[in-house]
């Protein structure tokens, strides 16, 4: 039987949510427990509540760093619950409290995404505070102190529990993270091979475009595993272990910029060599690489011993098509097949990075292994960040208005209405409000069938099992479900915690009374929210289009400048380095975000989408040539010499900074003929160049100079509409 058990066991411990629900449901048994045992069932609630406070206001960390953020988020919360105890009876000194709180904890996203989720956590418990405080009115038990203890121990219960896992199982987190980061790289890899396939006709710009989506969630990947990373080496560098995890994100970041690179327009490659098999070599080998991204990923969170024998046996098979082409010797094919043969040895080198992965000694390859901290240093950048942000053009600042106005107006309602448990119309107002439209209503709609789903089972259930351990227990089953399922089925969240809340109250009062005013109230504050979105400041993501354009593309540029300092001095990984790539890579995937979110706002702002993609494509295609540049960094210095080639990289990169330039002054960009004859002189020079290494810097160089005329273009349409909109001049 053990045996039998043993993997499905070990394929549980390998979900990332597993460890976050079990951490939940010891809470909740605990609490559940002392109540039956102390036999007061009033006290479950604010328990409860203070458990769901405590996990949503939990962040990734090492056992010390998340003992600090438990100390800091208990602070918070007293002091929320006590001054929501201390106000409450007063209406309009209670109301200014709650604007001015609910503003100030939203700004604290802009200092790090640790203080705006403790910032959202307390916010939310505040108003946990006024929905127990509610409930128990009139109750003998209540007190200025009774509930903020009960909430606050509930809150210390699931926070102790989260230290110890953390100290007991420090690194599951990071496999589960360098697990999901291979999983990334394999789809990437995957869509990567599709653009190899021997078919005429192929539509290259949908490819790109499924690329440059999947992209973003490989650098979003990247981004998770670094933070976590970074948090555990604070205080254990020279770790074996951990080392072994850097090892790793180095390979990962290796690959994804060898995987984004491309050599040569892929039409003229299945064009040229439609008869022959070398396309498909290609293919079939980045499919393998695909397949051994998984299969480390597997390994890692099983243990189990890696494989990539199929990989290697498919590099041998490309390497034996491509020597039959040169073996044919024809002269028109000389120059595709030596963008063949960089492809390849591209190739080879991410296989090579494939095969380090059993070695944690190849670290010692990096001579620098550091990381960004992109945590605030001291009070004084805290301050920086929070001014920074202390603007109408600032996302954050405009979120944190609408979420206060839209609190306010919400309490103004409940006191005019006077609804039963009506401070749950706020509690909607939270979970609903989002930064923009597009995540606003999509939520909204979530929440609201999440919450009729709810009710109808939670009536279904107390009505079948009336036996008050048993609806305990259905609370408890809802509460783990609710974290289980928050970040990818929010409907199934929402009708879980709903569930929960009718199970807890019907214990206190009867749950059925409940039933309609929860509906009522998740309708009038879902509308607040998102009348708030439409009409305080929106932030319309098609007016950020052409801002956030010009920030890719100065990303690109910095990229470029330093990937030209390693052709000067030679190939170093160094941090300058590696963090110039990730902002270009950050840049192209927050591009990609925000397009996505345009496709969900009314279609009157809609209007951009295609442009915008077209200019995605664009920008991809020319990140794809420098990823190429990076990733066939030598030791032969071929700029170090060579002034006039110098020379002219550094003309384009001043080209794509004037594009950059041109889209934030909302200005056409240059036709760029010069850029189209500059490419030519480039190519006519690789042709002609004996040096391996000179020739591809010299192609690529080409290939990203003919990229800046479709770019150009596609810039100038970006901003077209936006010059000729009544409303491009508000401040986004």
């Amino acid at each position: 039987m053990a045996p039998f058990l043993d993997q499905p066991l070990k394929r549980l411990w390998t979900q990332d949510v597993f460890a976050y629900s079990l951490r939940v449901f010891i809470a909740l048994s605990g609490a559940l427990l002392v109540n039956w045992l102390a036999g007061d069932v009033s006290m479950l609630i604010p328990l409860f509540l203070g458990v769901i406070a405590s996990a949503l206001a939990e962040t990734d960390d090492n056992w010390l760093g998340r003992l600090t953020s438990l100390g800091v988020t208990l602070i918070c919360f007293s002091i929320a619950s006590f001054a929501v105890e201390l106000l409450f009876g007063h209406p309009w000194v209670f109301v200014v409290g709650l604007a001015i709180s609910t503003f100030g904890m939203s700004m604290l996203g802009a200092v790090g995404q640790r203080y705006g989720t403790i910032a959202s956590a307390t916010l939310i418990l505040a108003i946990y505070t006024m929905i127990t405080i509610e409930s128990s009115e009139g109750s003998p038990a209540h007190s200025l102190w009774w509930e903020p203890l009960l909430l606050v121990s509930g809150a210390a219960w699931y926070g102790v529990i989260s230290v110890i896992w953390c100290a007991l199982f420090s690194r599951q987190p990071l496999k589960l993270s360098m697990a999901l980061l291979f999983r990334e790289l394999e789809i990437y890899l995957r869509l990567k091979a599709t653009l190899f396939e021997p078919l005429q006709g192929l539509d290259i710009e949908a490819q790109r475009m499924l690329l440059a989506e999947q992209n973003g969630k490989v650098v979003n990947a990247l981004n998770q595993a670094k933070e976590m990373i970074f948090r555990r080496l604070e205080n254990q560098r020279g770790s074996r272990k951990l080392n072994r995890y850097l090892h790793l994100y180095f390979i990962a970041q290796d690959i994804h910029e060898r995987a984004s690179s491309s050599h040569y327009p892929y039409e003229a490659l299945a064009e040229t060599f439609f008869h022959h098999d070398v396309l498909f070599r290609c293919q079939r080998l980045l499919e393998q690489q695909g397949n051994a991204c998984r299969a480390l990923a597997r390994g890692l969170l099983l243990n189990q011993p890696f494989e990539h024998d199929q990989s290697e046996q498919a590099l041998s098979d490309l390497k034996a098509s491509l020597a039959d082409l040169h073996g044919q010797q024809r002269q028109e094919w000389r120059g595709l097949l030596r963008s063949l043969d960089a492809l390849t040895d591209n190739l080879a080198a991410l296989q090579h990075q494939l095969g380090s992965v059993q070695s944690p000694e190849a670290l010692t390859q990096y001579e620098d292994v550091s990381l960004y901290d992109r945590s605030p240093q001291g009070w004084r950048d805290v301050r920086d960040r929070l001014r920074l942000h202390l603007t109408p053009s600032s996302a954050i600042f405009r979120h944190a208005l609408r979420l206060a106005t839209t609190l306010v107006v919400g309490y103004g309602v409940l006191h005019l209405v006077h609804p039963t448990q009506g401070y749950w119309i706020l509690l909607t107002s939270v979970f609903v409000c989002r930064p923009n439209f597009g995540a606003t209503q999509q939520f909204l709609w979530q929440r609201i069938t999440g919450t009729v789903v709810g009710l109808v089972t939670g009536w279904a259930l107390i009505s079948l099992f009336p036996g008050q351990l048993i609806q305990l227990s259905i609370a408890v089953v809802a509460g783990v479900l609710f974290f289980a399922t928050r970040d990818r089925h929010y409907v199934i969240a929402t009708a879980a915690i709903t569930l929960l809340v009718l199970c807890c109250f019907n214990q206190v009062g009867d749950g059925f009374g409940l039933i309609w005013p929860r509906l009522f109230d998740t309708l009038v504050g879902g509308s607040i929210a998102s009348l708030a979105v439409m009409l305080i400041l929106p932030d319309w993501q098609r007016r950020r289009l052409y801002r956030q354009g010009a920030e890719t593309l100065e990303a690109s540029s910095r990229y470029l400048r330093a990937i030209l300092q390693q052709y000067v001095g030679g190939k170093q990984d160094d941090l300058d380095y590696r963090l110039a790539r990730r902002n270009a890579h950050n840049a192209d995937a927050a591009l990609s975000t925000l397009l996505a979110n345009v496709r969900l706002e009314p279609d009157q702002f809609r209007e951009d989408t295609t442009i915008g993609f077209r200019f995605l494509g664009n920008a991809y295609t020319l990140l794809s040539y420098l990823s190429a540049l990076g990733a066939h960094r030598g030791d032969t210095l071929a700029l170090a010499k060579d002034a006039e080639l110098r020379a002219t990289a550094e003309s384009i990169v001043v080209d794509i900074e004037e594009i950059a330039s041109r889209l934030r002054q909302r200005a056409p960009a240059p036709p760029f003929e010069a850029a189209t004859r500059r490419a030519a002189r480039l190519e006519a020079q690789a042709s002609e160049e004996p040096d391996d290494e000179r020739r591809l810097l010299q192609m690529q160089l080409a290939l990203i100079s003919r990229q800046l005329v479709p770019l150009g273009k596609a810039a100038s349409r970006l901003i077209t509409p936006m010059s000729t909109s009544p409303s491009a001049e508000l401040p986004s």
